[in-house]
Formats: structure tokens, sequence, C-alpha cells
């Protein structure tokens, strides 16, 4: 285990196994999800689940490998709803998949000439902090959600769940339980969480308790089998989808906006994620730096390209990775973990398909609570810093991007510090941003 360096970061073999099955365990819904979100634009099914696992498993092995960290990697949640509802319902899933194939091209030259590591190093402290705690607001809000504890609601945008039901009463249970073994330091609390939470669920099941009702989006706990055959991806890859593309009647203009929606949302996505994960696992260096970065970078742009090959759309690394750090993961030996257990989860996904959002809720809602955290180290005191970094945490949850947070926060912070007099306190990479952000939030 020389490779991943574990002493030399405080880990063992044990402690990073337990965090890679944490964090796939909290990265499984995107081998259900995925699939039903793409098929929608006309892709198979089953091959869009065979194309996301294996995208998962290069994107993690690239980040254990080339970065030693343990961030999860799978084609991310958002992106595949603007290719699937935006993209591919006007022009088709085959030009989406070519131009997300050329937005990881772009990525991998942004990452050799460092483009995207002088993103990261210019966000300020302040800011870098603010991300975290609005991934941690983010990331509960999506365990809320998962949970049924929070819907969406016609006249208030979201409201209370129907918190009698079982799955929130289970998801609240498994909160309750998840705490207690964090509290009491138990090895793996994070992993225990989820199997009680399920294994409750499926006693509910089984009692009668919980009634399985498909068009309610509930599904049966008990897995019909244990091991079936990965589907195939060869009418879905990227080689198919090209020659079905018709380049006569497709403007090379669309080709290059569909490009740059897909550039900008993954991009500050990830920078999103890297900033908050990595803040909260203590890897910035004193600076606010992340070592390594062009690595992690490198890996990420490498697992875009390669997912679109296989037939999905675009890969990015998961908030979800915060559950895997949270339980002591340290090294790409956790991603590692995490990505050979999506590469299993082809034979055995009858087994991996039916972990419930309620099961997994309780580990999203804790890890929120982990990295809301560093709120402490936010300067409130000076408003210049205080008013983006709290712009940043709100508008994360509240736009439901960490992308859009990033971006008006951003854009407060330059406009603050220039209209204060402090305009020295900006880099120039941050006035660029700004620019870029405000194109971006005019053409929409």
């Amino acid at each position: 285990m020389n490779l991943f360096k574990l002493k030399e970061n405080n880990t063992n073999v044990s402690t990073e196994v337990l965090a890679g099955f944490t964090t796939f365990m909290t990265m499984a819904y995107i081998l259900v999800v995925n699939p039903n979100i793409l098929s929608a634009a006309g892709m198979d099914k089953g091959g869009v689940f065979t194309a996301t696992a294996l995208a998962a498993f290069i994107g993690c092995i690239m980040m254990a490998l080339l970065a030693n960290y343990p961030f999860g990697l799978a084609p991310g949640m958002g992106l595949n709803a603007y290719f699937a509802y935006t993209v591919a319902s006007e022009y088709g899933w085959e030009l989406a998949l070519f131009a997300v194939f050329i937005e990881g091209i772009v990525f991998l030259l942004f990452s050799f000439f460092n483009i995207r590591e002088a993103i990261f190093n210019a966000v300020p402290k302040n800011l870098k902090n603010a991300v975290s705690v609005g991934l941690g607001v983010f990331i509960t809000f999506i365990g809320l959600q998962n949970a049924g504890i929070v819907v969406k609601d016609p006249s208030t945008a979201v409201a209370l769940g129907d918190i009698k039901s079982v799955a929130p009463v289970l998801a609240m249970l498994g909160v309750v339980i998840t705490a207690v073994l964090t509290i009491k330091k138990v090895k793996g609390a994070l992993f225990w969480g989820i199997l009680i939470t399920w294994a409750l669920g499926i006693i509910c099941q089984i009692t009668g308790i919980y009634q399985v009702n498909v068009e309610q989006g509930q599904f049966s706990l008990i897995p019909e089998g244990f091991i079936s055959m990965p589907p195939s991806i060869k009418d879905i890859n990227l080689f198919t989808a090209f020659n079905s593309i018709d380049f006569g009647i497709v403007k090379i203009t669309d080709i290059i906006i569909i490009v740059f929606a897909f550039l900008f949302v993954d991009m500050f996505d990830t920078i999103g994620t890297l900033i908050g994960v990595s803040e909260k696992a203590n890897f910035l260096d004193k600076n606010g730096k992340l070592p390594r970065l062009k690595q992690a970078l490198l890996a990420d742009a490498v697992a875009t390209t390669a997912g679109a090959m296989l037939g999905t759309s675009t890969t990015t690394t998961f908030v979800e990775s915060a559950s895997g750090v949270a339980e002591g993961g340290r090294t790409g030996l956790t991603s590692t973990v995490t990505g050979l257990l999506f590469l299993v989860a082809l034979i055995f996904s009858p087994i991996f398909v039916v972990i419930p959002g309620f099961a997994t809720a309780p580990t999203l809602i804790i890890v929120g609570l982990f990295m809301i955290e560093n709120v402490v180290n936010i300067d409130f005191s000076d408003y210049t810093e205080g008013l983006p970094a709290f712009i940043t945490i709100i508008m994360m949850p509240f736009a439901y991007s960490i992308a859009d947070g990033l971006v008006f926060g951003f854009l407060s912070y330059v406009f603050l510090k220039v209209l204060t007099g402090k305009a020295k306190d900006v880099s120039k990479v941050m006035y660029i941003l700004s620019i870029l952000f405000i194109i971006k939030l005019i053409l929409g």
C-alpha cells in the first residue's frame, strides 16, 4: 500500500476501505437515476447503466492513481438533466454525447495548461470556507429530499413532506442512529447507519408497514436476485453516436454554445466540490491551495472523456465524497475501493439498485453537519468578505447548483471590493471570471 502513502496520511487500510464503501453507498443512487434520466432522451437504459458504472470506475481509479485523493467520480446530476432535457431534446442524444466528448478534450487541455488550477487558487480563503459550508447545506438538502422529509411544493417551492409516512420516519430514525454511532466513535458509523436504516426498511416491507408503490417512485427494498450480466453499450457509445450525427444540418455555433454550457457547469461544480471537501479534510495548505490539484483536475477530465466514449453524460467529482472523508478516508485507496464497487455493481446490480434514498439520507445529513462546522472560520466582521460568503452559502441550495452559488458569491465579492475601494484585494483571475459570469448570466 506504499502507492497510497497511508502512514504519511495518518490512515490505514481498514479505514480507507470502510470510507470507500461509505462513499459508494452514498453515490450508488446514480446507477439508478442516471439511466432513468438519459433514457428519456432515447438512450438504452441498460446500456446507460453499464456506461455509468464503467465511467465511475475509471474516474475513481484515475483520481486514485493520478492524485491520491479520496474523491469519488461518476456522471453528475444536473449535467445529466441538461444533457437529456435540453440538448438531446432539441438536437438528439448523439450530438449531446459528442459535445460532452469535446468538453472532456477541452478540459484535458485546460488541465495541462493549468487554467482550472489557476481558477481554484484564485478563490479567496474566506470564499473557500463558504463553499465548504454551502456544500454542507446543499448536501443536507439533498438528504432531506431523498428521505421525503422535504418535498416540492407548487406554491412555496419546497415544503415539509408527509413525515408520518414510513420513509421519512425511517430516515429521521436513521439520523438519530447514525448520530449516536458517531458520538460513540463507532468505527464506520456512517456506513453502519446506511445498512441499519436499510435493514429497518426491509423489516417494514416484510411486515407490510412499507407498501411498494411504483407510481410514487417506491420500489422493493429486497433484491430479486444477486447476479445479472451487465447490458451492452454498443448502441449508445460515442462511435455509434458520431456515425448518426448529420453535421450538414448542425450549426457550429450551436455546438460551441452546447460545449460551453457543459464546460461552465462542470468546471465550477468540480472546483466547488474540490474546495469544499478538501477544506473539510484539511487537504488545503496554509495558502488555501490544494496539493496535486492539477492531477485531480486531470483525473476529472479523463473521466469525462472516457464516459462520453462509453455513452454517458459528463462525469464529475461528487459532493458525496464528503461522506467517505468524514469516515476517515484520506488517500486514493478510498476512491479505488469506491471505483471497484462500481465495477462490482455491474454484476451485482440487483443488490445495489435497491438501496433506497431514505437509507443514504441520514449519512448525507450528518455529513452536512460536519461541513457546516467551517462557518466559524469565515470572517463576517468585514462585510466585503462576509456578504459574498453568505451569498455563496445560501445560493447553492436555493439555486440547487454549486456552480450558481459560486457565480453569485464571486460576483458579489468583486463588486463589493471595487465599490469600497479595495480593488487591489481582487486578483486578475477573479476579474476575468466575473466578466465571464456576467456574460453567462446575460446569455442565460
